[in-house]
């Protein structure tokens, strides 16, 4: 299979010790039937499927084949579960290796659903078509927002039945990341307070992916250092496009800056810092506005893993790592409002840019306003007309703004460049993923194929854009869920 497809392994996780991971194949299913496969991603990862035929990629993309030079294995690791620590680690996924291409860059490749591990405590070990559809469809969305992301490759369903609250479709997606390593797998390590196994995992993510960092005095922290602001760029992204990850998990933290584990996951619409859409979110604690604050405390406990690496001397070590994690908040607030300035088409900056950006939130947030389409509104008045954008204090504030763009000395169409490359025009709105997800489980593809071409130009005003702007008004709570 690997001359027909062009798969390149070398799976260097697989070979550290056993601590790390457990060696395990997936669990083969009865009926494998591919759903969708990512010719996009195949061609950047240059492997060619056109030569396989479908019942082979079925087999393929659910594991009951598996590719020459795969080593699989489920990686171990812990977490911070809505503030409580676990130990946990693949319980319904297998790394089935690395890929690299000519150009050298390595992938993982990981199925997701593929039966149970050791990890899987009292879980099933696999997932339902409708999840897998879900994570498919965001993460390329929040690719093609220009935000790190792990991919998806493929979904098959498994011909098997699952039960969650009702017996549902069983599924596998195939999802492809720079790495697979978390915070939780740092607390993993840390937890069995083997300093060796710790170092090991500090030189592998260091040279897997910050080799730029190994000649450092301090390569742990450099590490947290470097860590810290990759996290806080995702989070500015996040912040950006009115992404809700909903279940901030340091097991969901991804050391290399990627978006990943798109459970609970939606976009906003109407504009509200406290939204969550996570049913096992009661208290918000992974609400839209707490994200920076969450990624900062998650930060925080990958610091303390760091400890006896950074100083020999743990008080000492604990204050060079409070040092880097203290300057979390300035950088972050320096980061957000040049964000928002990009947003607001303000190129250079003014003392006064933070007012005028917090009083459009707050008559966003009182008028309940659409986030994403207010941004679209401003920057096309004639595009997305809304009674609400009539409102006096809302005119006011545009007459603010436009005196304020002037300012910058730049003709105003580089303004416009500036919003049209930071404001997508079109988000995966909730009720158009509910849509294709409950499509497809009608065995009916044709709303997903239609909506994940759109979700490849957000920022481009297409064909069938404006039938994707419009938000649902519901007074019924949308809730997503995280499969498991």
């Amino acid at each position: 299979m690997k001359n027909k497809i062009n798969w390149n392994f070398d799976n260097s996780y697989s070979r550290l010790s056993d601590v790390f991971k457990e060696n395990i194949d997936p669990i083969s299913v009865k009926n494998p039937e591919l759903v969708l496969l990512n010719e996009d991603l195949a061609e950047t990862l240059e492997l060619n499927f056109s030569k396989i035929s479908r019942n082979e990629l079925s087999s393929l993309f659910t594991g009951n084949s598996l590719p020459n030079g795969s080593n699989s294995i489920a990686q171990a690791y812990a977490g911070h579960q809505f503030g409580h620590f676990t130990m946990l680690g693949d319980g319904r996924a297998v790394l089935i290796g690395e890929h690299i291409t000519s150009k050298n860059k390595r992938y993982d490749i990981q199925f997701k659903g593929s039966g149970k591990t050791s990890f899987s405590r009292n879980g099933d070990g696999r997932a339902a078509l409708g999840p897998m559809l879900r994570e498919y469809i965001i993460s390329e969305a929040i690719h093609h927002l220009n935000i790190p992301s792990t991919r998806s490759l493929a979904v098959a369903k498994t011909g098997e039945k699952i039960i969650r609250e009702k017996p549902l479709k069983g599924a596998v997606l195939t999802r492809v990341a720079l790495s697979h390593i978390r915070v939780g797998t740092f607390q993993y390590i840390a937890a069995r307070e083997n300093i060796e196994d710790l170092k090991i995992l500090l030189n592998y993510v260091i040279n897997r992916h910050y080799p730029q960092i190994n000649n450092s005095k301090n390569k742990a922290l450099q590490l947290l250092e470097v860590v810290m602001n990759k996290q806080i760029d995702l989070v500015i992204d996040w912040m950006r496009v009115g992404f809700i990850h909903g279940v901030m998990n340091t097991d969901n933290m991804s050391i290399s800056g990627e978006t990943i584990d798109y459970g609970p996951c939606a976009f906003m619409d109407t504009y509200d810092p406290k939204t969550v859409f996570s049913s096992i979110d009661e208290i918000g604690r992974y609400a839209y506005c707490n994200q920076p604050a969450i990624i900062k405390w998650n930060l925080s406990r990958f610091a303390e893993c760091l400890i006896p690496l950074i100083h020999k001397d743990q008080n000492q070590a604990i204050l060079m790592a409070t040092e880097i994690i203290n300057s979390f908040n300035k950088i972050y607030e320096e980061k957000w409002l040049n964000m928002m300035r990009h947003k607001l088409g303000l190129i250079k900056k003014n003392e006064k840019d933070k007012s005028l950006i917090l009083d459009l939130l707050s008559w966003m947030h009182i008028k309940r306003a659409d986030y994403t389409n207010t941004y679209c509104h401003l920057m096309n008045e004639d595009n997305l007309k809304n009674e609400i954008y009539e409102d006096s204090e809302f005119l006011n504030w545009k007459k603010k703004w436009k005196e304020r763009v002037l300012r910058n000395g730049k003709n105003f169409k580089d303004c416009l460049k500036l919003m049209n490359s930071t404001n997508p025009l079109v988000i995966p709105r909730n009720h158009k993923v509910e849509e294709a997800i409950d499509a497809a489980e009608q065995d009916n593809l044709e709303p997903t194929i239609q909506l994940l071409e759109i979700l490849k130009k957000p920022y481009s005003f297409q064909k069938n854009t404006s039938t994707y702007q419009i938000p649902i008004i519901s007074d019924k709570k949308y809730q997503t869920f995280c499969g498991t």
